[in-house]
């Protein structure tokens, strides 16, 4: 009889912070306790491990054991401590040596027979046991996941049985091998199959090279949603670091595949405008992230923008400023991130086709005026680009183009190189600058402060305004491989604030 101890890890948020399993056998009525604030399930692991030692051949030891998940404050939840506890309860019976115990981490649910089940949120615990230097001993199912962390030493098992011999150096865990990468994908949508909309694809562009908020504006039919389902097809694919990031995130999120088939591409999130608050930004009783953060690192796009509830939208507005969200609740809280890309389409008015040629529109100044309302003044600040997409004349949907339109690898190849300029200069893309950075990276000569100051009467911008206008136009001067801003950049950049309170209530002009 004696003490265990062993390193595990819990749950919170996107965050795996360590949990210590100490176990202790000692003399007494038969008795098996658990402290530590753990929540149902953890407490019902002593019927799962009793029945996996059981069924693997082991004792269960005759005394009082005494399991204490420290610290006492987290709450832990899960079948993840099923594993630590039954070697704990080895170890300190003396049927398994406890000197290898505190060179591994170990997660797992116990089947009855001793089989390991997969638990969720791995890829969070395996990047904190990286940077513990300790080796991750975890369910087979889930060594594919932890993979996606570079430095791991990785040791799957099927049964409690493989990991006990591999303590006591009788048959040591062969060391998981990661496998070929995902393929690129080769059926993502490409630009070239929109007609028309040289604006429209102009602003994607512009979007994606500084990962800019964008809103469309058209009637029906007109390739809103089109276009934004072929903005990831022209973003800059995500980095190592991005990508385990924006996987941690499906890990525990328990809604998507911790690594989807391609998981270095861009994630494209688009919630229909039924979805809640809490499906928007996440939530419950045990906080978990919601569309905004599944989008992160990616597109969050909204159809028809105005049919979302106005309280949904408004929590927008932090998020898309901070690149973050904290979740408070009675019992516990946590922060996720969420640097998404926005992207938003609505019709010009309720019936659809204000200013369209046909003439088909014959809603009222006040229905318009009421349906727009439906986006408050501080959302449509924080949107940079406000891009109208026109209904195209039918001669132009049926001609034959006498030059094939680009291609999105055409313009991927662009977006990455002003991408690129960006960070080499600030660390980040344009859309993500603090003023501070602002100021530093954006300059202005004479002639654009003159322009800028007369935008800025004419519309009556904002100062969150002014500062996406310039972030939009240093993105416009990297496209162009420019140094610096020039009238033509700022006053394009001018031109994407179509919505602003100058001009709001004018129609689409």
């Amino acid at each position: 009889m004696g003490l265990s101890v062993l390193h595990s890890r819990a749950r919170v948020g996107i965050e795996a912070p360590p949990v210590t399993v100490e176990v202790h056998a000692g003399v007494g009525l038969p008795s098996l306790s658990i402290v530590g604030l753990p929540e149902l399930a953890v407490r019902e692991s002593k019927d799962r491990v009793r029945g996996a030692l059981a069924n693997s051949r082991f004792e269960f030891p005759a005394g009082r054991v005494t399991i204490n998940l420290a610290p006492a404050d987290l709450p832990k939840e899960g079948g993840r401590f099923d594993l630590p506890i039954a070697l704990g309860i080895l170890g300190a019976s003396g049927q398994i040596q406890s000197a290898p115990l505190s060179r591994h981490e170990f997660l797992g649910e116990l089947a009855l027979s001793g089989e390991l089940r997969p638990i969720n949120a791995v890829l969070p615990a395996a990047l904190a046991a990286r940077d513990a230097g300790r080796a991750l001993v975890l369910p087979r199912a889930n060594a594919a996941e932890a993979a996606l962390v570079d430095g791991l030493h990785i040791l799957p098992a099927d049964r409690l049985l493989e990991v006990c011999e591999h303590l006591n150096g009788l048959h040591a865990l062969a060391a998981h091998q990661p496998g070929a990468p995902p393929p690129a994908p080769d059926n993502v949508p490409d630009l070239a199959e929109v007609r028309g909309q040289p604006q429209a694809k102009r602003a994607l562009e512009i979007a994606a090279a500084g990962a800019h908020s964008l809103l469309l504006l058209g009637p029906p039919g007109t390739g809103k949603s089109m276009l934004a389902a072929r903005l990831p097809g022209i973003l800059p694919g995500l980095t190592e670091a991005e990508a385990v990031e924006v996987a941690a995130l499906h890990s525990v999120s328990q809604l998507a595949p911790a690594i989807p088939l391609h998981w270095r591409q861009r994630p494209f999130r688009s919630p229909h405008h039924t979805a809640s608050g809490i499906a928007l930004v996440g939530g419950g009783a045990n906080p978990r992230p919601g569309e905004i953060s599944l989008a992160h690192h990616g597109v969050l796009f909204l159809d028809e923008l105005p049919e979302f509830d106005r309280r949904v939208l408004e929590v927008l507005r932090e998020p898309l400023e901070s690149g973050q969200i904290h979740i408070s609740r009675a019992a516990r809280s946590a922060e996720f991130p969420a640097r998404f890309q926005l992207v938003g389409a609505m019709n010009p008015c309720p019936c659809g086709y204000l200013g369209d040629p046909s003439g088909r529109c014959r809603c009222t100044q006040e229905q318009v005026s009421r349906y727009r309302a439906r986006l408050s003044g501080p959302l449509l600040d924080r949107i940079d680009l406000h891009v109208e997409v026109p209904r195209l004349p039918a001669e132009q949907l049926h001609a034959h183009p006498e030059a094939p339109a680009e291609s999105s690898a055409t313009v991927k190849q662009r977006v990455e190189a002003a991408r690129a300029l960006a960070v080499a200069r600030a660390g980040k893309p344009n859309g993500a600058l603090e003023p501070r950075e602002i100021e530093r990276d954006c300059p202005l000569g004479n002639d654009e402060r003159q322009l800028m100051q007369r935008a800025m009467q004419r519309l009556a911008l904002s100062a969150r305004a002014y500062h996406r206008i310039l972030k939009v136009a240093r993105t416009i001067a990297d496209l162009d491989q420019g140094e610096r801003i020039t009238p033509a950049h700022l006053g394009e950049a001018i031109g994407y604030r179509r919505l602003d309170r100058g001009q709001a209530a004018g129609g689409l002009g």
